[in-house]
């Protein structure tokens, strides 16, 4: 069964170290997640795709950062793309869902531990599932090693990237 993202109930956010002290967080307005799942809503493959330009912090000067050649490199590298290689229930509406996670023509695996509500039926007839997903990925795996070393000998820009990922969808309508 095929589901299709609700995206105005649905987000894709992460969090930087920012000097060793605290996170800067931000989020990308612009995705794609296509999940398959059997009739229980059980996820069977998941594949999601990222406007790159679409990265906000709040911050404009940081957010052309984040764009330009040191870091994303959107005009070359316009998407990021996930898609999941296996998907083991843990117990309890939880699963590990290990994937292929494509930067900058870069892909390295990664693992993100999800927790998928049960489906229900909508005011309108549609039925609807929900997920939410977090990981943690090391920026540099994928060459994003842009950094100053602080006085301290903190980094300005943490390696560790940590994402969260909320998301609403609603099956596909069977053919009358």
């Amino acid at each position: 069964m095929n589901w299709n993202l609700d995206p105005s109930h649905s987000s894709i956010e992460f969090a930087v170290r920012h000097m060793g002290l605290a996170h800067v967080r931000g989020r990308f307005d612009d995705f794609r997640i296509d999940v398959d799942a059997d009739p229980s809503g059980r996820p069977e493959r998941v594949v999601a795709t990222i406007d790159a330009s679409s990265i906000t912090t709040g911050v404009d000067d940081r957010d052309a950062h984040l764009r330009s050649p040191d870091f994303l490199n959107v005009e070359q590298y316009p998407e990021m793309r996930f898609v999941s290689t296996r998907i083991e229930p843990t117990g309890g509406g939880r699963y590990r869902v290990e994937g292929d996670l494509t930067i900058r023509d870069e892909t390295h695996p990664v693992t993100f531990e999800a927790t998928v509500s049960d489906v229900i039926k909508d005011p309108w007839g549609n039925q609807r599932a929900a997920a939410e997903a977090s990981g943690r990925i090391d920026r540099t795996t994928w060459n994003l090693t842009w950094n100053q070393v602080l006085e301290a000998g903190a980094l300005l820009v943490g390696n560790e990237v940590r994402f969260e990922v909320a998301l609403q969808a609603v099956a596909e309508a069977k053919a009358a």
